[in-house]
């Protein structure tokens, strides 16, 4: 068994697609409407084949309601892991990225904390090696 998808919901998916390639460094990898609905997906450049991202409208009402107690609570809606968490959010930052948290040294990895800009929290994880 694979995780092969997973989503984030976002308040506006043009938005979020910019945010998430140009800001975050993904690929778009589907990208189709049928009507309203429009499938979105981004995967990691380093592995295209791999877990795909879906970037969901938020159009329902208690998953706006979850999304924003989620925001609101300092909770990433997402954890995106790194080899490089030190250049990753210098390469991120300098592409308009706001983050709530610089890289931080915790318990068993180091953690950044960043604004998507489509109301949620991102997480940047490197994981310590003992």
């Amino acid at each position: 068994m694979k995780i092969k998808l997973t989503n984030v919901f976002v308040d506006d998916q043009e938005k979020a697609l910019r945010f998430y390639t140009e800001v975050l460094g993904f690929t778009k990898k589907s990208d189709f409407s049928n009507g309203p609905y429009r499938w979105l997906t981004v995967v990691s450049p380093e592995d295209e084949n791999g877990t795909e991202l879906q970037l969901a409208l938020n159009n329902n009402p208690p998953a706006k309601a979850f999304q924003e107690a989620t925001f609101q609570q300092n909770q990433p809606a997402a954890m995106f892991f790194t080899d490089d968490i030190n250049g990753d959010y210098d390469r991120i930052k300098a592409n308009g990225a706001e983050f709530t948290m610089p890289p931080t040294d915790v318990t068993a990895s180091i953690i950044a904390m960043l604004n998507d800009t489509c109301g949620n929290l991102i997480q940047l994880t490197q994981l310590k090696h003992w």
